[in-house]
């Protein structure tokens, strides 16, 4: 492949990008991965972004690609970048491929007139990247509570990838499956499945059998009210991207074990949730005549 790329640090799976990004046969810069990168050596590492930048026709920011709007995720480097100053340096000729791109920086994007794409919201890594979330939750599972999943009574909220994933693994591992969704056709598959259904409004009255809860609805399910219901004892992971699923100081009050598991993919399986990235990146590069 004759593209080249520049790929700014992330966390362990960006270095997993810019390696096999490389082994795919592309050019690879790469800058932000702090003093000892392990980079492979068909991957250019520079200490100045700005150098990087020269020759390059897609630059790749990390997943998220920013936690704060304004400068480059690097959680492995010192350095701040601005992505308004990194806008800026490019010219009309490359583009941006980054993860969970905020309205705030497809703003920029559209200030500096740079083409901006976000590989998150590609099917194909969002089905792929289930794999590892899930056994990442079931690994916490595992750790956090003192019984076996087998005989669990486990409640999973949301029948989106994950949760239908999520639901599978847990029932093949003997788990008491509980799976709740708001659509018709989704409560008819976990029928099907073998799973117990619950509409997502009523699970207040499934809540207290539950020994584990698993969360992956983005927004508030688990308030104060439900929350009431959990048993002392009883484990919630939460999968859901901010703002997560889960009052938090409520759950603290009420004494609530509560694990917000974030970025579970690059946390358990970097290696395997970087390949998915590349592929990812690969495929939408192809697409776009990068």
């Amino acid at each position: 492949m004759d593209k080249k790329f520049l790929v700014f640090g992330g966390d362990l799976r960006q270095i997993n990008v810019a390696n096999m990004l490389a082994e795919y046969g592309c050019a690879v810069n790469a800058c932000g991965f702090g003093d000892t990168p392990e980079l492979s050596a068909e991957v250019e590492y520079f200490d100045c972004w700005r150098d990087a930048l020269g020759g390059v026709s897609a630059v790749v920011l990390p997943l998220p690609c920013s936690t704060d709007h304004e400068t480059v995720n690097m959680p492995l480097s010192a350095e701040k970048i601005l992505i308004a100053d990194l806008f800026q340096a490019m010219n009309k000729n490359q583009i941006i491929l980054a993860g969970k791109v905020t309205e705030k920086v497809r703003q920029l994007a559209l200030m500096y007139n740079i083409y901006i794409a976000d590989y998150f919201e590609r099917e194909e890594l969002t089905v792929l990247n289930a794999v590892p979330t899930v056994e990442g939750a079931v690994q916490l599972a595992m750790e956090e509570t003192p019984v076996t999943l087998r005989g669990s009574k486990c409640l999973v909220l949301g029948y989106g990838r994950i949760g239908k994933l999520l639901s599978k693994t847990l029932y093949a591992l003997g788990a008491d499956v509980t799976a709740s969704a708001r659509k018709l056709s989704d409560l008819a598959w976990i029928k099907i499945q073998g799973f117990t259904a619950a509409q997502t409004s009523e699970i207040a009255e499934v809540i207290p059998a539950c020994d584990i809860i698993f969360n992956t609805i983005p927004c508030i399910v688990l308030d104060e009210s439900a929350l009431a219901r959990v048993r002392p004892d009883a484990l919630i992971i939460d999968l859901a991207s901010k703002p997560g699923g889960v009052n938090f100081d409520a759950a603290a009050r009420l004494g609530i074990k509560v694990i917000w598991a974030l970025s579970l993919p690059g946390k358990v399986a970097p290696i395997t949730a970087g390949r998915i990235i590349t592929d990812t990146l690969v495929n939408l590069a192809e697409e776009l005549g990068v």
